[in-house]
């Protein structure tokens, strides 16, 4: 029997690596690819690269970023989706504050070298526990100095100019696993509540000791979950 296919759709500032411990972890169950999202400066343009080069029918978990380019496929293809997972993310379009803050973001970026997310602000990304843990703090740090100023400037307009996705939460009807961390400071717990309580049937996790980046804080846990997710 021909395994499922599963597309993960990395955040902002991340790459494959994100995604190891899962493609890891699950290669015995799924055929999986990670997608690059730092080629483009619009959800949509990310949604349709996707499904350019997706197969016909696909699983898809996409984290932060990931998550909004996840709801744009849904939106353009929603028969082509077997299942959805979605993590550390919102359906919520930006307000105003979040809006500024990250045109001010994209400013700072262009003064001086750009290294990403710094020892200094990893504590606002990862739990605090983790911030200080050498196998995540390392990875984050390299991570996001390989994706780099240019990619970052993309994906900041392409979350800035992102649509509200709420409307479309009630017409998922694939099955649906929602994670988030209860020390998310940047997609906090609520957003993730609020999504799993408009689609029908799914499945939410929050995890302890975990920021915005469930799959690299928590692997064994989000693995474990994807593999249920999947079967």
């Amino acid at each position: 029997m021909d395994k499922p296919s599963l597309i993960l759709l990395p955040g902002q500032l991340c790459d494959a690596v994100l995604w190891d411990s899962q493609v890891q972890a699950l290669a015995d169950a799924a055929q999986i690819t990670v997608a690059d999202l730092t080629l483009d400066d619009s959800v949509g343009t990310m949604a349709e690269r996707v499904l350019a080069d997706a197969p016909a029918r696909f699983a898809v978990c996409g984290l932060s970023l990931g998550g909004y380019v996840a709801f744009e496929i849904l939106r353009r293809a929603p028969q082509r989706v077997t299942n959805l997972a979605l993590m550390n993310t919102s359906a919520r379009a930006d307000e105003a504050h979040q809006a500024e803050l990250r045109q001010k973001r994209v400013a700072s970026a262009r003064i001086g070298t750009f290294k990403g997310v710094t020892p200094h602000f990893l504590p606002s990304i990862v739990a605090p526990a983790n911030a200080a843990t050498p196998a995540i703090a390392d990875v984050v740090l390299a991570m996001t100095e390989r994706v780099g100023r240019v990619a970052f400037e993309r994906q900041q307009r392409a979350a800035v100019t992102r649509p509200d996705c709420r409307d479309l939460l009630p017409s998922i009807t694939v099955p649906t696993l929602v994670i988030g961390g209860l020390q998310d400071r940047v997609t906090p717990p609520a957003l993730q509540e609020e999504i799993a309580a408009k689609i029908p049937g799914a499945r939410l996790m929050l995890l302890d000791n975990c920021g915005h980046l469930a799959p690299l804080e928590q692997p064994q846990t989000v693995s474990q979950a994807m593999r249920d997710w999947l079967s």
